[in-house]
């Protein structure tokens, strides 16, 4: 009788030494990667409000002596509660006899000033409204570091300064790209606020141009978790709550945030209206007609 003879259990289970090398190889290559992937985290954490705000890119905006000669500009400086000191305009509305039909708070997009919107204030005042720019910490005379909490509550403030000084009317939000998270997140705050009050601060419209469902959304092209994002300005998590009228202006060949954005964020509210217009991102949307007849429709011009 013969037997035949059987590798042991093992014997048969050990890799072979061309395996095991590779079975090494591969562990060096995860690890490496691992920490690889762990620095740039980390080096995005922390430079990621370099990448988002950019005020060195805005420049340095008007003299003073080219601020002084616009007649209707009235300069506001306020000091916030943590002391740092924030600059605001409020530029009038033309004069026709007329109690002012509202108030337009506007927030500019990233690498622009409050200097920068002289256009769209000029629109504004020739349809009956008061228009405040408040500025961001960090770009133009204002001094500070930019950060969506600091942002936000720095505009509620000069908000509030202005309805203090001047008896209480409508408002509309307008926000500009970077300045649409803002927009977005004021509304939220002043409704959360209205939920409490006795005299409630209305909010007509929300105007948002080129809007984004959140700055966390984009860290997957930087292969990040959106969790890593310190100033996310979610305003996809609070544009379904919002109440008020929502009108949302975009270009299809916008190549910073693309309409898909937009379009996401009218899935999510669908009483909000969205005009996609033609251009990109800086083309200038608010040069066209057809945006200005978009916002005339909303406010029943």
């Amino acid at each position: 009788m013969t037997t035949s003879a059987r590798s042991s259990p093992a014997r048969s289970a050990a890799a072979s030494p061309p395996q095991r090398r590779v079975i090494s190889a591969a562990i060096r290559v995860a690890r490496v990667t691992l920490v690889v992937y762990i620095v740039w985290l980390v080096a995005l954490w922390f430079v990621q409000d370099r990448m988002l705000f950019l005020p060195q890119v805005a420049g340095i905006g008007l003299t003073e002596d080219a601020i002084a000669a616009e007649p209707r500009i009235v300069r506001r400086w306020l000091a916030q509660d943590d002391g740092v000191e924030t600059e605001a305009w409020l530029v009038r509305a033309l004069p026709t006899g007329r109690t002012p039909r509202g108030l337009v708070v506007f927030t500019h997009g990233n690498a622009e000033l409050i200097d920068h919107a002289l256009h769209e204030a000029e629109q504004w005042t020739q349809r009956g409204y008061d228009m405040l720019l408040p500025e961001y910490r960090g770009y133009g005379r204002t001094h500070g570091t930019p950060s969506e909490t600091r942002i936000v509550a720095d505009v509620l403030a000069h908000l509030d300064a202005e309805l203090a000084a001047n008896r209480a009317r409508p408002i509309v939000l307008h926000g500009r790209s970077l300045g649409t998270g803002v927009a977005a997140q004021v509304a939220a705050r002043i409704a959360e606020r209205n939920d409490d009050a006795r005299t409630p601060t209305p909010v007509a419209a929300l105007i948002l141009e080129s809007p984004f469902t959140s700055v966390a959304s984009f860290a997957a092209g930087y292969g990040a978790p959106g969790f890593i994002v310190r100033n996310p300005f979610r305003t996809d998590h609070v544009l379904p709550d919002l109440a008020c009228p929502i009108l949302m202006l975009h270009a299809r060949e916008d190549e910073v945030v693309p309409i898909a954005h937009a379009r996401a964020l009218g899935a999510l509210q669908p009483c909000a209206v969205l005009v996609e217009l033609d251009g990109s991102h800086n083309s200038g949307l608010s040069t066209d007609a057809a945006y200005w007849s978009a916002i005339d429709r909303l406010i029943g011009e």
